[in-house]
């Protein structure tokens, strides 16, 4: 096997191994901007920015990916925005 098959088969095996989720907060007719900024800032650790840009794709995409990573550390943060108020899963 040579060196550059070798490599592949590693990043490979890794990509298998590190599947990332995703949050997703979606629109709603209920939440301010500054309550979701806020509520991003506080569960998610964003910065005042990143959350307002976040905010900004929900109001006008409808949704917005507002972490990725592992299920497990995703698991709470999703539960802090749900009982923020806000529309969110984990897919």
């Amino acid at each position: 096997m040579s060196t550059i098959e070798k490599v592949r088969e590693r990043i490979s095996e890794k990509e298998t191994t590190t599947q990332n989720s995703e949050i997703i907060v979606y629109n709603d007719d209920v939440n301010t901007f500054d309550h979701v900024i806020n509520t991003l800032v506080r569960v998610c650790g964003h910065t005042s920015i990143q959350a307002e840009q976040c905010s900004l794709i929900i109001h006008f995409n409808g949704k917005c990916t507002v972490k990725t990573g592992e299920y497990k550390k995703l698991k709470v943060q999703c539960t802090g925005l749900l009982e923020a108020g806000l529309s969110a899963e984990i897919i």
